[in-house]
């Protein structure tokens, strides 16, 4: 059972990695093995993730909507990778904490038939690409810091339950050669 949780964990870390979402997520994959120690007539084996409810996203195919308000913010890359707060700058980038952060206000963009925007205005692009204030007194600039949509559809990219049986195909064949006779 150790070898098909081994196999079942590499091929899911795999399937992870080729769906293109990345080697941190591969590597939430966890699995234990019944007994810990010795050998079993009743072995059995127990593979999860510690990220379980993005797997469950992906594997299922999910629409995310807003839980508060009307829009869905996707922050552009002149809002920044993160925020910087007490969680040590893990914590989630928000409107409201990137006007915070920066000191400059945002502004709603209403485009009908695409999705509306946040708008920094009198603000330029930095060298290091994020959203800055603009200083200079010539001509007034906007950057697009927040796209506004309505809900994101994730597409199914994984398949851990075909996964699963597929390594549970292997299991007489791993018993087999573990056999020991006394």
């Amino acid at each position: 059972m150790r070898d098909a949780a081994d196999g079942l964990k590499f091929d899911l870390r795999e399937d992870v990695v080729a769906a293109g979402l990345g080697e941190r997520l591969s590597r939430t994959w966890r699995g234990k093995t019944f007994p810990e120690v010795g050998e079993s007539a009743e072995a059995a084996a127990y593979v999860w993730s510690r990220a379980p409810k993005i797997v469950d996203a992906f594997d299922r195919g999910v629409v995310i909507r807003s839980a508060r308000g009307l829009f869905l913010a996707i922050p552009t890359a002149a809002a920044g990778k993160t925020g910087r707060g007490a969680a040590g700058g893990r914590e989630k980038i928000t409107p409201e904490g990137w006007q915070r952060r920066t000191g400059l206000k945002l502004q709603f963009v209403y485009r009908r038939g695409r999705p509306s925007l946040l708008i920094a205005e009198n603000a330029r692009v930095s060298k290091r690409g994020l959203a800055a204030a603009n200083r200079r007194k010539t001509g007034q600039t906007s950057v697009i810091v927040f796209v506004l949509v309505p809900q994101v559809a994730l597409k199914k990219r994984l398949d851990v339950e075909q996964a699963a049986k597929r390594q549970a195909a292997r299991v007489p064949s791993l018993i087999a050669r573990h056999w020991q006779q006394s």
